[in-house]
């Protein structure tokens, strides 16, 4: 498509904080590397909820919302992909090599690939919930999210 591989941003975008309300996030993913990025912006109330979930510079907030059961199994780590692809689409880091199946090699990237992300996992395997969706808009403004 002729995009270019480097872009010059602006600093303000270093502390844009993308709020996703989703089925969650892998954060092990490449996309959401923080190599030499720094702290998370001054503004920033959120925190990062889970025993087996590490928030870096880059995923600064992980909440996860579940009406009903609360399982040991709750976290904001996505186990259904949709959540990992919305937000690598939205502000996911540049990844060199990325493939389909080791199909066609190629460089991903997303759209603010220096903004911050705050995770919302307000949807699971079976359903998403209106209360929990509630709730999590209502966290993710307290926290200090500038886009949902």
């Amino acid at each position: 498509m002729g995009f270019p591989q480097n872009v010059s941003r602006q600093t303000f975008e270093n502390d844009v904080v993308v709020g996703l309300l989703d089925t969650g996030v892998w954060p092990e993913s490449d996309s959401f590397n923080d190599e030499g990025m720094g702290p998370p912006p001054a503004k920033w109330k959120g925190s990062c909820q889970s025993s087996n979930f590490t928030c870096n510079n880059k995923i600064i907030g992980a909440r996860f919302y579940h009406i009903g059961d609360n399982s040991s199994g709750d976290s904001p780590r996505d186990t259904e992909g949709h959540g990992t692809h919305t937000a690598s689409t939205a502000a996911g880091r540049q990844v060199s090599g990325a493939n389909f199946f080791g199909l066609r090699e190629g460089t991903a990237r997303g759209g603010v690939p220096s903004a911050r992300i705050a995770v919302y996992k307000v949807c699971w395997f079976d359903d998403c919930h209106d209360v929990d969706i509630l709730a999590a808009f209502d966290d993710a403004i307290a926290d200090g999210v500038d886009l949902i």
